[in-house]
């Protein structure tokens, strides 16, 4: 199977304009019209393993340009692990120590493998974009997860909701953390319907005459319109703009109020 059968497939499954620039011995670097939100190509590689068969990789950047924006580590777990690995499965593609390869075996199928893997490359580039519903459960997730770290097991409790007034759970908080006398009420938001609804939940909690502190944490504040974040302000005791941004303020504060 030769470079110039492989090229030739590449060009009929995805584009003409797919160039191989040679990098050593049997090794390509493969130049796509395809490119990350910020406008900087997908790394790919077509390297030679024997006489019938050639990997492509991404050599690991993939992953690297994620971390970019994120945390590698949050890509290991919750939802966006789940996305990554369906992705993989969906497409046959193997991951190695961070790098992700496919195997081309025949000059026949091989358009359909650097279709997968173009595929691939860009629904997991997507990571930070994903369907509504999908963030909002990345978004939930991480916040669990760094209640989880920040706060003993049992000095909290995830969806709380007062069942003495409230049994239809109208009013659930995200987060609940007791043991003090005024325990704390926290709320996860990332819109602006989220944050009207925890306005009204903190002013329910305020008409029950339930000792309580309101604790707002956005995944991203900015994101939330003036008029609805002064309706918030008005009633939040303390609120930060995002966790990513403040992990460190938030644990400290946690920590102080538990004691």
């Amino acid at each position: 199977m030769s470079v110039k059968q492989i090229l030739r497939a590449f060009e009929e499954s995805i584009s003409q304009s797919i160039r191989l620039l040679p990098e050593g011995t049997d090794r390509y670097q493969v130049f796509t019209p395809f490119h990350f939100e910020d406008g900087d190509h997908f790394v790919i590689v077509l390297k030679k393993l024997s006489r019938q068969r050639w990997i492509l990789t991404d050599e690991g950047h993939t992953y690297m340009h994620l971390g970019y924006d994120m945390k590698l580590a949050d890509l290991a777990t919750g939802n966006r692990n789940k996305i990554i690995e369906g992705t993989l499965e969906r497409y046959g593609i193997s991951e190695q120590e961070g790098q992700l390869i496919t195997v081309i075996d025949s000059h026949l199928h091989a358009g359909n493998y650097f279709y997968n893997f173009i595929q691939c490359l860009v629904h997991i580039s997507d990571i930070s974009y994903l369907s509504r519903e999908y963030v909002v459960s990345t978004f939930k997730d991480d916040f669990k997860d760094f209640i989880a770290a920040a706060i003993p097991q049992d000095r909290y409790e995830f969806d709380y909701r007062n069942l003495e007034h409230d049994s239809d759970g109208k009013y659930v908080v995200d987060c609940r953390v007791n043991g003090m006398s005024r325990p704390i009420n926290i709320y996860a938001i990332r819109n602006d319907d989220r944050c009207r609804d925890a306005t009204i939940g903190i002013l329910q909690f305020e008409k029950w005459a339930i000792p309580f502190q309101a604790l707002g944490i956005f995944e991203d504040q900015e994101r939330i319109s003036r008029r609805v974040l002064a309706r918030f302000t008005d009633v939040c005791h303390r609120q930060f703009s995002s966790i990513k941004r403040n992990e460190n303020r938030i644990k400290d504060y946690l920590q102080e109020q538990i004691g």
